[in-house]
């Protein structure tokens, strides 16, 4: 699973976090911890990576993070609320300031016409901004799915984190608040 493209994109993850003193969490359903392996996979990560999360199931995504069961029940498990409440509560109950979270269908099963395989939602949150996507990478098979999606999520966490402000002292110019 950690191929070239993925570690790159690890490195520049933790090297645009380490500039600013980011921190970061995960929460991850259909990867099932890929992005946060993939972070830890490069030696000193730990400086970078506060926690990952694995919330398969819905009563995890409610009692770790925090996902309210009516949104579950409204919206469904993978849906852009579910991604977004999750990135929300990983970020709440963290030591992090960045976070990006995965909820979707990797397949081969459990699609539907109105959620088919293939189909992942993404939340990415820097405290009080928060990006979101929505990718139909199509039934493409199970391994491809995941690996896309975390070089999805690791794009959104360097986007995010090559928009803040440095909040390490040594690393910012910038008069203290």
């Amino acid at each position: 699973m950690i191929g070239d493209d993925v570690s790159t994109a690890a490195v520049r993850v933790l090297d645009l976090c380490r500039a600013r003193g980011l921190k970061v969490a995960t929460a991850e359903s259909c990867t099932g911890g890929l992005v946060a392996a993939a972070l830890t996979e490069i030696a000193g990560s730990s400086d970078v990576v506060d926690r990952g999360l694995v919330v398969y199931s819905n009563g995890a995504k409610e009692r770790l993070l925090g996902v309210p069961a009516e949104l579950l029940d409204r919206f469904g498990a993978v849906s852009r609320e579910t991604a977004a409440a999750m990135a929300k509560g990983v970020l709440a109950g963290s030591d992090a300031n960045l976070a990006v979270s995965i909820t979707g269908i990797a397949g081969p099963g459990g699609g539907s016409a109105a959620k088919p395989v293939g189909l992942v939602y993404f939340a990415a949150a820097l405290r009080e901004t928060m990006i979101e996507r929505e990718r139909r990478y199509g039934d493409v098979g199970r391994a491809q799915v995941r690996r896309l999606s975390v070089l999805e999520a690791l794009d959104m966490l360097a986007e995010l984190a090559g928009r803040a402000p440095s909040t390490d002292s040594k690393a910012s110019s910038a008069t203290p608040r």
